[in-house]
């Protein structure tokens, strides 16, 4: 049996330890020895990633926010996804650390290799408020993403939901996936002024009888033209 490798490891501001770890060439990020992003969560990252930017295809300059890095599935999936040119896909990763570790273990991160994809650092209501009325995407994982104040998803903070809501364009999507179903995620979603969608999607393409991931989709307004 091939052994689990911790490739880098750093502590985070609520003092817990986040480290990148190594099995059999795949990579993993855990808190506490419990994984928050990986294989675990990769198919349900590509999912929304999917639902978040079918609708703006069409756009000229679609522009995505991300909250966190994490391995760089979320970002890579709408880099497929979108392919315009001037397209931006903005990520923001709080942690320095998180960025380099792309830099030297993560060398096919659309960190390193699309140069349509911006690191900005504060994914809180600030950072939102930073880009109000221009987003046409704002893609955020319960458990894989940074947290918010009390280490709860940010999804969790009305403040936050509110800066999402003005940050977006008229029909544009704030999209939420989760490692398991949390009915308040809908009420706080409709609360903030969302009109909500709920999907689920298998945690693996090939199991046979695979676990259901949720995923919300908030709307704002009217859709996009």
């Amino acid at each position: 049996m091939k052994p689990r490798i911790t490739v880098a490891e750093t502590t985070l501001p609520d003092g817990n330890t986040l480290e990148l770890q190594e099995h059999d060439g795949r990579k993993y990020l855990l808190i506490q020895g419990q994984q928050i992003c990986g294989p675990a969560t990769q198919t349900a990252e590509a999912e929304l990633a999917l639902l978040a930017c079918a609708p703006f295809r069409p756009a000229r300059q679609p522009k995505i926010w991300l909250v966190g890095a994490g391995l760089g599935h979320a970002v890579a999936a709408v880099a497929k996804e979108l392919t315009q040119k001037k397209g931006q896909f903005i990520v923001a990763e709080p942690l320095d650390e998180v960025i380099e570790w792309h830099r030297k273990f993560l060398p096919e991160s659309p960190l390193n290799t699309d140069s349509r994809v911006i690191v900005e650092h504060d994914c809180g209501p600030s950072g939102l408020t930073a880009h109000a009325g221009i987003l046409h995407a704002i893609i955020t994982h319960l458990d894989a993403s940074p947290t918010g104040p009390r280490n709860r998803p940010w999804a969790d903070d009305r403040r936050w939901l509110a800066a999402a809501y003005e940050a977006l364009q008229p029909g544009g999507l704030l999209a939420i996936a989760g490692s398991r179903y949390a009915a308040t995620v809908s009420r706080n979603l409709k609360n903030a002024g969302f009109d909500v969608a709920e999907y689920t999607v298998p945690s693996s393409p090939n199991a046979k009888k695979p676990r259901m991931l949720p995923i919300w989709l908030g709307r704002k307004g009217r859709p996009v033209d």
